[in-house]
């Protein structure tokens, strides 16, 4: 059995769902995280995820590949790790135990830097192709100037999050935390977006 097909067996769409900080309500629903979804629009079953508002559907691997921007290969490599599994051995010797409380917040920290990094690097992405200079003479945009600075080092700091040692992932969380980082690109992100609704509801009225 490949780390794919023990990846699926032994971690359901809920289960990775739920452990990377999505609400699931009783009848298994979530808001997709793949679209701005108000209302909860996805339905986890054991094997796959369907999406009633944008049409999203994948198995587990799809779902942590999306959520975090990763090939197939590394969202499957990050499932094993998150979970503790071990390729080599079949599902039913995967025991899933329940981590230390202070492991754990230490996870739900560094999900929440990872989710808040995602976000800032899909934006940065986004902006150096919206924002990018016609001609030479065209004096840069702020944005785009901001995304060629910045984009290589916000890959840095997931690849750290997501790959590295477990000491080097634990102080890159407290860096990001203690110096406001991740506070303050969480607030700006926020700020960007009701800003975005903002002028589509100024297109709307006019």
């Amino acid at each position: 059995m490949n780390l794919f097909e023990t990846v699926k067996s032994a971690v359901t769409v809920k289960q990775a769902a739920e452990h990377y900080g999505c609400k699931v309500n009783r009848g298994d629903m979530i808001c997709c995280p793949f679209h701005d979804d108000r209302h909860p629009s996805m339905k986890l079953n054991r094997d796959y995820f369907y999406c009633f508002g944008c049409g999203a559907t994948g198995d587990v691997i799809d779902f942590v590949a999306r959520l975090f921007g990763l090939s197939s290969y590394e969202a499957a490599k990050k499932l094993a790790y998150d979970f503790g599994i071990d390729p080599d051995k079949p599902p039913t010797a995967v025991a899933l135990k329940k981590p230390y409380p202070l492991a754990r917040a230490f996870r739900d920290d560094e999900m929440h830097c990872q989710r808040v990094l995602c976000d800032y690097l899909h934006l940065l992405e986004r902006w150096k192709v919206e924002y990018a200079p016609q001609s030479p003479e065209d004096d840069p945009d702020d944005r785009f100037v901001e995304s060629c600075h910045m984009i290589e080092y916000v890959n840095h700091l997931l690849d750290v999050l997501m790959f590295a040692e477990l000491e080097q992932r634990v102080n890159a969380v407290d860096m990001l935390l203690k110096d406001g980082t991740i506070a303050a690109l969480e607030q700006r992100l926020k700020r960007l977006e009701k800003e975005v609704q903002h002028r589509g509801k100024e297109r709307e009225i006019a």
